[in-house]
Parts: C-alpha cells; sequence; structure tokens
C-alpha cells in the first residue's frame, strides 16, 4: 500500500482535500455527493453560501422545500434535503463541532451511521475531512484501483476494505495520509483508471493485471 502511495504521490503531487471553507462545509458537501459530481456540489453549496446559510440552526430553519430548491444543482434534492436536515439534527442534538472533538472515533462513527441517509462511505468521509479522525474512505474508484493491481479481490464488504487498508498503509501520520491517498486513488480513477481503463495512461500499468491483459491483447 505504501508502494502504490508513493507513485501516486509522485505522479500527481498533494491534493489539498478537501476542498471547503470549514469542517461543516465538509460535512455538508459530504452528504450532497452522493451519486453526482463534486462540480454539481460545488453549485449547490455556493448556493447555501450566497444565502448565508451553511450552518446548521440556518439549514433547519428552511423548510424541506425551501432547501431542496437551494441544493438543486447537486441532484435529488428532496431526498439530500431531508438527509441534509437529520444530520444538522443529530449534529445540534450532539453539541456541536466542539462537542464531537472530546468523543472517541468508534463512537462517533457508530452515532454517524445511525443518522438517516448517512451510509459507511459518507460517515467516513466526514470522519476523515470534518473531524480530523485516522479513517480510511472506501469508494468505487478505491474498489476498482486496487482489486485491478491486486491489492484486494474487489468484492469484499466495505469494513473488510477498510481495515485492509488502515492495516497495510504504514504511516505515522494516518489522518495527513488517509487523506491524501484517497483523494489520489479518486484523482487516478478519474485520469486513467476509469470503468473502461485508459491503460496508456496509467502511472501503475506494470502493477496492473487489467494492463498487462490489454497489452496481452493489444
Amino acid at each position: 500500500m505504501n508502494r502504490l502511495y508513493a507513485r501516486l504521490l509522485a505522479a500527481y503531487g498533494p491534493q489539498g482535500w478537501w476542498p471547503a471553507e470549514s469542517p461543516f462545509e465538509v460535512m455538508v458537501g459530504a452528504i450532497l455527493t452522493q451519486n453526482t459530481t463534486w462540480v454539481q456540489v460545488i453549485r449547490a453549496i455556493d448556493r447555501l453560501r450566497d444565502e448565508a446559510l451553511l450552518a446548521p440552526t440556518a439549514l433547519l430553519d428552511l423548510s424541506v422545500d425551501a432547501l431542496a430548491e437551494r441544493i438543486r444543482p447537486a441532484g435529488y434534492p428532496n431526498v439530500k434535503a431531508r438527509r441534509l436536515q437529520a444530520l444538522c439534527q443529530w449534529l445540534v442534538r450532539s453539541g456541536g463541532l466542539p462537542a464531537l472533538a472530546e468523543c472517541a472515533t468508534d463512537t462517533l462513527r457508530a452515532d454517524l451511521l445511525a443518522v438517516h441517509g448517512v451510509g459507511p462511505e459518507t460517515a467516513d468521509s466526514i470522519l476523515l475531512y470534518a473531524l480530523a479522525r485516522p479513517v480510511f474512505v472506501i469508494d468505487a474508484y478505491t474498489r476498482r484501483i486496487l482489486s485491478r493491481c491486486g491489492h484486494i479481490g474487489g468484492r469484499e464488504p466495505y469494513e473488510t476494505l477498510r481495515r485492509e487498508v488502515e492495516s497495510n498503509l504504514r504511516t505515522a501520520d494516518p489522518v495527513a495520509d488517509y487523506n491524501e491517498l484517497h483523494a489520489l486513488i479518486v484523482q487516478h480513477g478519474k485520469i486513467a483508471c476509469r470503468p473502461r481503463p485508459r491503460c496508456e495512461a496509467c502511472i501503475l500499468r506494470t502493477d496492473c493485471a487489467a494492463a498487462r491483459e490489454d497489452q496481452r491483447h493489444g
């Protein structure tokens, strides 16, 4: 895993994730990015920022319909409005971000997973990028790249993959390195390791079974 990390970092450089102005904005983005592109999420967040709505109480003061209209660019507006408000309700009940800083990571993760609309990937994105907890995020890019490079079989459950990455990345600073590796995996997945791979553009092709198969048939 460290070899993969080093090669991706050498190819793409630091990614500077998560692109947000506050931890709460990261939390909002983690909900809005479900089943859509980041470009669309930015449009929705910009709307909220322009109206000074990037605060839990401000979002809770809106009706579901009013919030849905403001986040419409991110897609599934009614669904995501309810999920955002559920997250805000949990955050307010918990005492806000300062109170969360006192909670153990496992407790926070369990609490987040109990919030309506928050699954493992969203919860771990919030934990890592908003709350600076050492939890690796597994997404479709991660599963695709690690399976093609032979690190995993590809069908393992989410928790199995998360613990596999965390146990195999040797690091003195897991928060920073989990952050960077996940961001680099996403970047590589967008550029080269797509569902239909662009093996000619892949800096990992010497380690990749898909690339070797492509060369064999090329």
